[in-house]
């Protein structure tokens, strides 16, 4: 077992910098979702005495070895599971409460990304992934009986449902961004292979930041180094991120994100099993299924949909918008105070309104269904300060302060930090 090595990655630091860059280079940009953002199991251990014995190696050299690794074949099968702490179960019932009667209760017949991948954002899910080169990925979820799939080939997106015999197409518009591989960006798409996570992690690796090499492991039948990322700032809601770097190709093979309250992973992503070689071309060939009810894009975004041949060209992005991030939580002006770990956002409620209450509605004043106003009230915490009064909602990742008088402050830290954020910005 490779002994730990550490390193601290300063934000002047011109070695680290470059190697995150090329590391942004290298990811695979597999278009799926979720969030998070953001990243199994309990706090990884130490390695084992059954963890394989590799040559000792820093984590700057280990962070280069990711930076140069040039993986771009690949394909396997990826476990993730995710447990953000939110009460999910049963709230897609309760959230009928906030839809007015006679509404469709959000209910959407495509089977559009953006609405099907966001149940990766809880419980654990097997994926079947593939990859070759920047413009083909096809990325399968495995639920029961049914399957899902995510084909990206070229300037054309396919997502097909089996379970409702859907399918949704996409195709990149002209003049629509590209990486510097000529592929189309992947910019604002989220995350879903160890190889994604680790890039968003060492992206984040600065002054604020330790990383060291934490031992050896196996993940999927491969030996690996295990580099660990550690806030060194007090009051960030990350304790750790674990990444397992496959030892041969630098491919990044794990990725687990770990909560300073403790307990299980927040989100861990890993490969159970991987394949270096190229994929067959098939691999990445759709047509939809006869029979199957076709949603082109432009149909999604105005609700409708057709069984039109949707092969032809869409004036559409390539990746659909995934709701996350900062920004949505408000209207804009935003403020960022603090940094690195400990970074808030501030910015106002969406229509300057603070959380809502079930005070008596003013005149004119549309009130909150009781059952809306009881998930509310059952999911934030009342606080006050300086500031003045509001409602902390928290998981266990990201925690936002809705005040009274229409401002958040959102970020990956306690409730206390954002209290004190509030009261500082006041």
């Amino acid at each position: 077992m490779a002994p730990n090595d550490s390193t601290q990655i300063a934000d002047e630091d011109k070695g680290p910098g470059a190697g995150r860059r090329k590391a942004a280079r290298y990811a695979l940009p597999v278009a799926v979702a979720g969030v998070a953002a953001a990243t199994i199991g309990l706090v990884p251990a130490l390695a084992a005495s059954g963890d394989p014995e590799l040559p000792k190696i820093s984590a700057q050299q280990l962070i280069e070895k990711i930076a140069a690794s040039d993986t771009e074949q690949l394909s396997g099968s990826v476990k993730i599971t995710t447990d953000l702490g939110l009460p999910l179960d049963g709230l897609s019932g309760a959230a009928d409460a906030f839809v007015p009667k006679g509404g469709e209760g959000g209910k959407d017949s495509s089977a559009a990304p953006s609405d099907k991948l966001m149940e990766l954002s809880s419980g654990t899910h097997t994926l079947r992934v593939a990859a070759d080169g920047p413009d083909k990925q096809r990325v399968s979820i495995k639920e029961n009986a049914a399957e899902y799939s995510l084909i990206h080939n070229g300037n054309e997106l396919w997502a097909y449902d089996s379970a409702s015999n859907q399918a949704y197409h996409e195709a990149s518009p002209k003049g629509a961004p590209k990486d510097e591989k000529g592929a189309p960006s992947s910019e604002g798409k989220p995350s879903v292979t160890p190889q994604e996570f680790a890039q968003q992690a060492l992206k984040a690796a600065g002054d604020t930041t330790s990383v060291s090499v934490d031992g050896t492991s196996r993940v999927a039948g491969r030996d690996a180094y295990q580099l660990l990322i550690k806030p060194k700032q007090a009051g960030s809601t990350v304790g750790s991120i674990k990444v397992a770097v496959d030892a041969e190709t630098g491919t990044p093979l794990k990725f687990t994100l770990t909560p300073s309250s403790g307990g299980k992973a927040i989100v861990d992503v890993g490969f159970t099993k991987v394949d270096f070689a190229k994929p067959a071309a098939s691999t990445f060939d759709f047509a939809p299924p006869k029979g199957a009810k076709v949603t082109r894009s432009e149909d999604a975004v105005k609700g409708g949909s057709d069984k039109h041949d949707a092969r032809e060209g869409r004036k559409s992005p390539m990746i659909p918008s995934v709701p996350g991030g900062a920004a949505a939580f408000g209207d804009g002006d935003l403020k960022v105070i603090g940094k690195g770990w400990n970074a808030i956002y501030e910015l106002k409620a969406p229509g300057g309104a603070g959380a809502p209450t079930s005070s008596k509605p003013k005149s004119g004043e549309e009130g909150m269904p009781a059952e809306a106003q009881g998930l509310i009230d059952s999911l934030g915490d009342k606080v006050s300060g300086k500031f003045g009064s509001g409602t902390v909602f928290q998981t266990r990742l990201v925690n936002a302060l809705m005040t009274d008088d229409g401002k958040v402050y959102v970020g990956a830290v306690t409730k206390d930090a954002l209290v004190k954020a509030a009261d500082q910005a006041k």
